[in-house]
């Protein structure tokens, strides 16, 4: 009789779990996705990460950013050899995610249907609902598991739409078309597999917000990406500020290596290898007197920053 208690309440339990998944992940999934963000979110969940640091993080380089998510244990956050519509240009962003799986008609019926209950569009293709969600500063990352031909997750139409929602761009694991049109949108961006004129064919999107892998990337929503013309960095929202100071420090201690190996007051063996005390003070001298105007951070933010190291 227990047995039987026990299995009937065990399957009680999987039909209420699998009622409560939708397309979308919940709020409260997304907030223990990322637990260790402390500070706002948005009404879906995701960190609400400043936009004074996006715009300090695009001037950050992707090896630096990398470095310091090794130092911390993130080893799988990096993705290179894209296709880029503007390479000259940096994009960085809060991840909003999409899984795209190939088609199945049984599994594609039940997104449909939960879609509906979601109250999105399920008249026409479910590639627009993520883009539905976007908000200013969000960029749209899919896996598309590659695919191109009939894998085009976008073409001009969804492109200004997704400018239009996020004045950002996408990161797509999949392909694009129409890809003249998407150059003509000024200010839009996007790092993908390859072009192709075939529709999206055989191909559904399984979830939203959800985490995804992007080649050798994990990717959770709410991420941050750092995307420019040597790859794509995802980095979790509760890592961004650290990282952007460090690496804006390590851009500093670069500065002022190339003045003094100029100046010849050191060797390049002398400052690429672990500076001396000598050495380190004179750097610190030398921030001193760096021109507040100049510096990526504030002042207090950099004395902060050397007061943590003590």
């Amino acid at each position: 009789m227990n047995h039987r208690i026990v299995l009937i309440s065990m399957l009680l339990l999987s039909f209420l779990y699998a009622e409560s998944q939708g397309v979308a992940a919940s709020s409260e999934y997304i907030k223990e996705l990322t637990s260790n963000w402390k500070g706002d979110r948005f009404d879906d969940g995701r960190p609400k990460v400043s936009d004074a640091l996006l715009n300090r993080l695009k001037r950050i380089q992707i090896e630096e950013a990398w470095g310091y998510l090794r130092s911390k244990g993130y080893h799988n956050q990096y993705e290179g050899s894209w296709e880029i519509i503007h390479p000259e240009s940096v994009m960085t962003g809060r991840v909003v995610t999409a899984q795209y799986m190939p088609l199945r008609p049984d599994y594609q019926q039940l997104v449909k249907v939960k879609g509906g209950k979601e109250s999105r569009d399920t008249i026409g293709g479910s590639n627009s609902w993520p883009i539905e969600m976007l908000r200013p500063g969000d960029v749209y990352v899919a896996d598309g598991y590659g695919r191109i031909i009939d894998g085009t997750l976008i073409g001009s139409n969804l492109g200004n739409a997704i400018y239009t929602n996020s004045k950002n761009g996408v990161i797509f694991d999949g392909g694009v078309r129409d890809l003249a049109g998407l150059l003509e949108i000024e200010g839009f961006n996007g790092w993908f597999r390859g072009e192709d004129p075939s529709y999206l064919q055989h191909e559904m999107l399984t979830s939203i917000n959800t985490p995804i892998r992007i080649g050798r990337a994990t990717v959770l929503p709410g991420d941050v990406v750092l995307a420019n013309r040597h790859g794509t960095i995802f980095i979790p929202s509760h890592l961004v500020d650290k990282l952007v100071i460090s690496s804006e420090v390590v851009g500093l201690r670069d500065q002022f290596g190339f003045q003094r190996l100029r100046e010849k007051k050191y060797t390049p063996g002398q400052i690429d290898t672990k500076w001396t005390d000598a050495i380190d003070a004179d750097f610190m001298n030398w921030l001193k007197n760096y021109p507040d105007s100049k510096l990526p951070m504030t002042r207090k933010e950099l004395n902060d920053y050397f007061g943590s190291k003590k």
